[in-house]
């Protein structure tokens, strides 16, 4: 493997012709680990050299591999050197150096994303000589996975943690409650789970599908196995940030427990965590019970989850009940509220502040700016641009992700044999043409775009290998988009980058990922006679 062909490729690189040598990695190679970079030594012991066979033992000298600081270089940046004498991998901070260790793997060959040797006689893996200066784009690299709407046990957050770390991504978003099922254990609340994380059967495919899976779906993270997942990220450089929806696609929570609803208005009693897709009419009241019940749920998480962020959902809040609810309506009179939008503002803004109180940061989808933004939220810009563009405008940061562009469950090309066709088509090249600033922005406003995120909802995703299709290889294209420094989308080499996917596929299939081949869907992924709901034409723009 060569310098050309780091995905995602690097801001500046230099090297030199294969013929003109290398470093060979052999079983005498040496490892050293300066002072901060110890875990990363871990990280590559553990992973190179499980799948070289080699030990590289603590040690320095010139047939090594040496890791190190240099604050100068800057947050997550890093410069890699590639000698004849050995390996030099310094970073702006661990970080930098971890990303530097993921390009070092990338040039030692697909056999180096193995987790054991192919072959136990081999002795040498050679390096190509070279440098890489690189250092990210943007500090906000995300991958929100949605795990209420079908549960990915731990080891499949695990795993994906592992590959967003391959691609140099930083932040997962994990989409935990939603009205399919409640997926973290709330210890003072035990019915979330042993109530609202199972629903008795799924629809099966779009939800006009006369297709039901007939039998019960569920599960639920622990709180260690969110400690386990938090501090696997942690290890990875990755941020894992929490969605606790509120106040609407909260019908499983209901279910757990009723008097969140609007009892005032339906039996909710009578309700069950929901078995198919959409949008739940049922939502959270807005009293001062459901408030200090989801405190309780937000202390728990906080305790989990050290990151700054945490999401709050606040999209799709349907406000039909709280129109026809006595209690909904005194609550905006009570208020000085204008009408229901400005209602779900209050409540998102309440929480705003609770988590302001504590150090932490509100984020929501972009329906929070809907009767006013709270003070301090940012906003997860999904609906479009026109979010993102407002919030900026108003001093908000930002998180791009607009579902036209994406949105990882949309299909990936027009053929009918795409299995549950969903939304616009979007190719590996429209993602790799994807750019996350807005023109329509000045400098000050634009530094406000944190990041970008893809997100991948699972609601037609029935198992791993379904998630894995739609994810990869568009994921790749993706994380080049947010981490690299790629000119205007219509001057970017997409040719060039499809080069360098030769090379990635193999390193996609040594870590065992079902992706969806350029030809086309293998017969296996393929889904005949599953309703879809495919959107035809470009995307718009805003």
């Amino acid at each position: 493997m060569g310098f050309d062909e780091v995905i995602p490729a690097p801001w500046r690189a230099w090297w030199s012709p294969v013929d003109q040598g290398a470093f060979v990695l052999d079983p005498g190679t040496v490892l050293h680990a300066g002072p901060g970079t110890e875990r990363v030594a871990h990280w590559l012991r553990s992973t190179v050299g499980a799948a070289t066979g080699l030990l590289l033992a603590e040690g320095r000298g010139d047939h090594g591999i040496e890791l190190g600081i240099d604050a100068g270089l800057g947050p997550e940046a890093y410069r890699l050197d590639v000698t004849e004498r050995g390996v030099r991998v310094h970073g702006g901070d661990p970080a930098g150096v971890f990303w530097g260790a993921q390009t070092l793997r990338q040039l030692l060959g697909p056999e180096a994303f193995r987790r054991a040797p192919l072959d136990p006689g081999r002795r040498e893996w050679p390096v190509p000589l070279g440098t890489v200066e690189d250092r990210p784009r943007f500090r906000w690299r995300g991958l929100m996975l949605d795990v209420a709407r079908h549960f990915m046990p731990k080891d499949g957050v695990l795993r994906y943690l592992d590959l967003m770390a391959a691609h140099k991504l930083n932040v997962l978003h994990l989409h935990l409650t939603d009205d399919q099922g409640w997926r973290i254990e709330i210890r003072k609340y035990p019915r979330l789970t042993e109530t609202g994380s199972w629903r008795s059967r799924t629809k099966f495919g779009h939800r006009a599908s006369p297709l039901w899976e007939e039998k019960p779906h569920g599960g639920h993270y622990t709180q260690d196995d969110i400690r386990e997942i938090v501090a696997y990220a942690a290890e990875r450089h990755i941020t894992v940030v929490p969605e606790i929806d509120i106040p609407g696609h909260s019908q499983a929570a209901i279910a757990a427990y009723p008097e969140l609803g609007n009892t005032d208005v339906i039996d909710t009693t009578s309700l069950t965590v929901w078995d198919t897709w959409g949008i739940s009419p049922n939502v959270l009241a807005p009293t001062d019970n459901t408030l200090r019940f989801y405190e309780g749920v937000f202390e728990e998480v906080l305790e989990l989850f050290p990151s700054e962020f945490v999401h709050v959902g606040g999209d799709e809040c349907p406000k039909e009940q709280w129109r026809r609810s006595p209690v909904a309506q005194a609550r905006i009179k009570e208020l000085g509220l204008a009408d229901e939008d400005e209602l779900q503002a209050w409540f998102i803004a309440h929480f705003d502040n609770w988590l302001s109180a504590r150090g932490r940061r509100l984020i929501g989808w972009d329906e929070i700016l809907e009767g006013g933004l709270a003070k301090g939220a940012a906003v997860s810009s999904w609906r479009g641009y026109a979010g993102g563009i407002a919030a900026a405008r108003a001093g908000h940061d930002v998180v791009m992700c607009p579902e036209q562009h994406v949105y990882l469950d949309h299909r990936q090309a027009p053929g009918e044999d795409e299995p549950v066709p969903i939304g616009y088509v979007r190719t590996l090249e429209d993602v790799y043409r994807f750019e996350p600033v807005p023109p329509e922005l000045t400098e000050p406003e634009a530094r406000h775009v944190l990041g970008t995120q893809a997100n991948v909802w699972t609601e037609v995703m029935e198992d791993p290998a379904r998630v894995d299709y739609q994810v990869f290889p568009r994921l790749s294209a993706f994380a080049e988009v947010a981490w690299s420094h790629l000119p205007a989308p219509r001057e970017r080499e997409f040719i060039g980058f499809q080069r360098r996917m030769v090379a990635h596929y193999a390193r996609l299939d040594a870590l065992g990922v079902a992706y969806r081949p350029h030809t086309g869907p293998r017969p296996w992924q393929r889904r005949p006679g599953v309703l879809g709901r495919p959107l035809e034409g470009p995307p718009p723009n805003r």
